[in-house]
């Protein structure tokens, strides 16, 4: 019988096991429990250990929100990753360390949506990581430093840097990766000095334009720690039960529209917590920084889906029922001014109220603030390959938001995948699939997806689609409104 494999990290030994071929660990912890006196607190790096240390469980996720929230468990071992290698004997494997943070508030790196093994059997070493999200990673509170949950990506990072070569990974040759929040996270971490040393290359799926100022973020705080009946403090919160917490921030989202008219765009989009510019752990967001020449280009791996709000509109159930006050409100909230709301209109003359609705809330959501990464990072001096998903899922009927993530992980079986895709995906989603993982592997591996580079002047985009091609940016009307007005910080309004 087959050892089970064991690795000796810098805090002690692991011992993971064989899964299809592949050496798998999960729950090693990269930084203590960030709760007691560390609540609130920047991570604190993992202490050593005497003896094995069995690392076949997923670790538990922190506290979450939202409406797809996983159970919270007793076990407060927050902060873990988990690796998935070829060989932890081989030597010089890309890496690719996934982030999960959908919305700044709620996921697990256990979600089958993201199992490793497609990617690993193409040659990588995979890590997925665990972080604090939701009021835990992202409330501004008195007491404590902003951005906690960036702060524990860093942190996992350089677990990373330290540890990989013991499972046959290349430490110089790591790209992060993200989707949505996590995407949001990657594109924070290019900014962010301490983080820039950790990571060669990156990859972004569907980058949110979301940060908020510190006068809405504190705002949000006081409003959350008066629905609690405490200050809004970490020494106050920090007697607040994780779970009651989190579950306040639930609440607070679900009741954001009576905030409308102070917390303005933040409330339409029905997040409470997110990145903070705080000016020193988020000095300011990843578009100015990279134009401005403060952070340097990388090769980034940037795209996003066509119908990125169709998610939302079908989840929340208005799908065909949005009105002509429905897109007038979100072209004055979200196009950008001036004279984006009428810009648009011009662009799209024949459009529904739906239409427009859901065009405007794509672009200032997640499309825009995609594009204009890859246009930032091009100017910063790194190589940007774009990309734009087309293919349609049959359940919600466009290219939805999250529809690339089992595409790029191979796991259309899982069950966020045949939700998305039915049981038995059609042939032109599998070949896209296959499209996708190779990019990324290549990506990995080379700096280079399989097709040209994103410059100005051409603004070639790989387009994945039925029959994919490599085109000009097909959503040439938004990109001409949105031309330099990267997405600002919610602000008080």
């Amino acid at each position: 019988m087959l050892e089970p494999p064991r690795v000796r990290t810098a805090e002690g030994v692991v011992e993971g096991r064989w899964q299809q071929g592949y050496a798998v660990f999960r729950g090693i912890s990269y930084a203590q429990p960030p709760v007691g006196a560390l609540r609130f607190a920047a991570p604190v790096p993992a202490r050593p250990w005497e003896g094995i240390r069995q690392t076949t469980e997923f670790g538990p996720v922190a506290p979450q929100s939202g409406p797809t929230r996983a159970a919270q468990p007793e076990d407060t071992d927050w902060l873990t990753l988990n690796v998935c290698t070829p060989d932890p004997g081989r030597a010089g494997l890309p890496v690719l360390v996934w982030i999960t943070c959908g919305g700044y508030m709620a996921g697990s790196s256990g979600d089958p949506m993201y199992d490793p093994t497609a990617l690993t059997a193409a040659g990588l070493v995979v890590v997925s990581i665990n972080c604090r999200m939701g009021a835990e990673g992202f409330a501004l509170l008195d007491g404590a430093p902003a951005n906690r949950g960036l702060l524990d990506q860093v942190t996992a990072l350089q677990w990373v840097r330290q540890n990989i070569a013991r499972f046959g990974g290349d430490p110089d040759l790591v790209t992060v990766a993200g989707q949505s929040g996590g995407a949001g996270s990657v594109a924070a971490l290019l900014t962010m000095k301490p983080a820039r040393a950790l990571f060669r290359r990156a990859i972004t799926h569907s980058v949110p334009g979301l940060h908020c100022t510190p006068a809405l973020a504190k705002q949000v705080t006081a409003t959350l720690a008066d629905r609690l009946g405490t200050a809004p403090t970490a020494a106050a919160l920090a007697d607040i039960a994780p779970q009651r917490m989190a579950d306040e921030v639930t609440a607070l989202c679900i009741d954001l529209p009576q905030y409308r008219e102070r917390w303005g765009r933040l409330a339409h989009l029905g997040i409470a917590v997110c990145p903070v510019v705080d000016g020193g752990v988020l000095t300011e967001t990843p578009w100015p920084a990279l134009t401005g020449g403060r952070a340097a280009g990388v090769d980034l791996l940037v795209g996003h889906t066509r119908d990125e709000f169709r998610l939302f509109s079908v989840m929340m159930g208005r799908r065909g029922t949005f009105t002509e006050q429905d897109a007038r409100t979100a072209l004055d909230v979200f196009a950008p001014a001036p004279g984006g709301p009428d810009a648009y209109r011009a662009a799209h003359p024949h459009a529904s109220p739906e239409e427009l609705l859901e065009t405007v809330y794509s672009d200032a959501a997640f499309r825009m603030p995609s594009l204009l990464l890859a246009e930032a990072n091009t100017a910063a001096g790194g190589s940007s390959f774009l990309f734009e998903l087309q293919l349609t899922s049959p359940a919600f009927g466009g290219a939805c938001h999250g529809l690339d993530v089992p595409l790029a992980f191979g796991t259309m079986d899982s069950p966020t995948g045949k939700q998305l895709f039915g049981d038995e995906p059609a042939p032109e989603a599998v070949a896209v699939s296959r499209e996708l993982q190779q990019a990324w592997v290549r990506f990995a591996t080379t700096g280079e997806p399989g097709w040209p580079s994103y410059e100005p002047g051409q603004q070639l985009t790989r387009v994945l689609a039925t029959e994919s091609r490599t085109a000009p940016y097909p959503e040439q009307a938004s990109r001409q409104i949105w031309q330099g007005r990267p997405p600002a910080p919610f602000d008080l309004t």
